[in-house]
């Protein structure tokens, strides 16, 4: 097939990145980093689920790798996908493995942007444990579809072995303002609940993501920051850090349930993977301070 073998650096050229998801959140910060790190990129004209737009898009630009940040989450959230199952599965199953079929054929490594949010904490795996979900482990969420198409689409591409998976976890990054940012999200919340999940710092982990490109590593990984946070304690740093007179309210998962359609995921997924490849990744709570509070945060008497 002509891969590069897993870990290799790919030095023999200059490196090309193909992003699909230019619209998208994800997508649009992966093009900025490119351009700080001067790394030559062109954003994809083709759809996931049009096979032939793909090969014109691989023909096109030549790429080195191939990112996908595109996909279905629904709008404004994964009911969406509840109500517009073909849709979902148009683009999350059928396009998202056409385009690792047609990066495979073309010896390209496929850096795909997935979801964590296809476990839940069980027996095994109870709430405040510090045992979390490993790669290898078999997703046991179905509770939403939009979850439901991730696990059958994440176990079909592990037969790909050009293809790197990268399980995101309710994303956060230092823009406050972005509508998709976790933390933005539940400030505008009415209530919330409280439970202690992983979590991507996506200022931390997205330039890890262009390090693993360039390492032509493959395979799934838990691309979380290490340990777990609640809502609560996010809330408690907005308040100290930005609001101080923030407040809000809890309530539970049973009074959740009335207000949504489909049941959301909550679990701890394991780090250690990614952090013995990059030792220097922070703990949840050191990376929310780092690279999220401290720089948003509000001067005192400025």
């Amino acid at each position: 097939m002509g891969f590069p073998a897993n870990g290799a650096s790919a030095t023999d050229k200059p490196l090309k990145f193909l992003i699909y998801g230019r619209t998208g959140w994800i997508g649009g910060v992966l093009g900025r980093l490119c351009q700080a790190q001067s790394i030559d990129f062109a954003y994809a004209s083709g759809r996931l689920e049009d096979r032939a737009s793909l090969v014109a898009d691989l023909a096109a630009v030549k790429p080195t790798h191939v990112f996908n940040a595109a996909g279905v989450t629904g709008r404004p959230n994964v009911d969406w996908c509840e109500s517009h199952k073909v849709e979902t599965i148009r683009t999350n199953v059928v396009g998202t493995l056409t385009l690792a079929d047609v990066c495979r054929e073309k010896g390209l490594v496929l850096i795909n942007f997935a979801t964590g949010c296809i476990f839940e904490y069980d027996s095994d795996h109870p709430v405040g444990s510090g045992i979390g979900f490993k790669e290898e482990d078999t997703p046991n969420f179905v509770g939403s579809f939009y979850s439901k198409t991730k696990a059958m689409v994440e176990d079909l591409l592990n037969n790909y072995e050009n293809v790197c998976t990268l399980r995101v976890r309710m994303p956060i990054s230092s823009d406050l303002s972005n509508p998709r940012n976790f933390i933005t999200k539940i400030t505008r919340y009415e209530k919330v609940v409280n439970i202690p999940n992983s979590m991507t710092i996506l200022d931390e982990l997205l330039p890890i993501s262009i390090e693993m490109a360039k390492r032509n590593l493959t395979g799934i990984w838990n691309f979380t920051n290490p340990g777990v946070v609640s809502h609560n304690e996010i809330l408690e740093m907005y308040r100290e850090y930005i609001d101080p007179y923030f407040t809000w309210k809890n309530f539970t998962l049973e009074e959740q349930a009335k207000v949504i359609i489909a049941p959301r995921s909550n679990n701890e997924l394991d780090a250690t993977k990614l952090k013995q490849e990059f030792p220097e990744l922070l703990p949840i709570k050191e990376s929310l301070i780092k690279y999220v509070f401290k720089p948003n945060q509000k001067t005192t008497g400025a």
